[in-house]
């Protein structure tokens, strides 16, 4: 219930950042929807795409089912989320990697795609902390984020398992 909970804020808080990306996605000011695909236009026209997505309300259901020129990630990238979690539970992150386990490791081991080897994530970061941790990225989330999916992807296991 707890897993369900904290990333069930995450996507809620997530969700904020995923609405200013849409347009580096290379949607209009509308995103992705019935509206985006009737009404192609990058200027005033997109006003009627917010209305047609607003009014039908086609865009929810785009976005979670990846349907209506909506990406197949659902509300936001799992990149995004993964970021989000991490800043939220560095300090956290930090102590569990450190040992090898923990609820917050397991859960990142989920939005990692790779829940039913969570076991063997949580392992790998514990096996790779000193390459995860570095001097640099002591202050810096981003980093440590970017380094745990650099070791990831080296482990032939998770690389095949997982949906990094």
């Amino acid at each position: 219930m707890r897993k369900l909970i904290i990333l069930s804020f995450i996507s809620c808080f997530a969700f904020s950042f995923g609405i200013a990306n849409l347009s580096a996605k290379g949607y209009g000011q509308a995103g992705c929807g019935l509206g985006s695909i009737i009404i192609t236009g990058n200027g005033i026209e997109q006003i009627f795409a917010t209305t047609t997505n607003g009014t039908l309300y086609n865009q929810t259901f785009g976005i979670t089912s990846g349907t209506s020129g909506c990406t197949k990630d659902g509300i936001v990238q799992t990149e995004k989320a993964q970021e989000i979690f991490v800043h939220m539970n560095y300090e956290s992150l930090e102590q569990e990697i450190a040992k090898g386990q923990g609820e917050k490791l397991s859960n990142l081991a989920s939005l990692f795609g790779c829940p039913k080897d969570s076991k063997r994530f949580q392992e790998v970061a514990k096996e790779n902390y000193s390459r995860i941790f570095t001097s640099a990225s002591l202050k810096d989330p981003s980093l440590v984020l970017t380094n745990l999916r650099s070791q990831v992807g080296s482990d032939l296991e998770l690389k095949n398992s997982c949906k990094i």
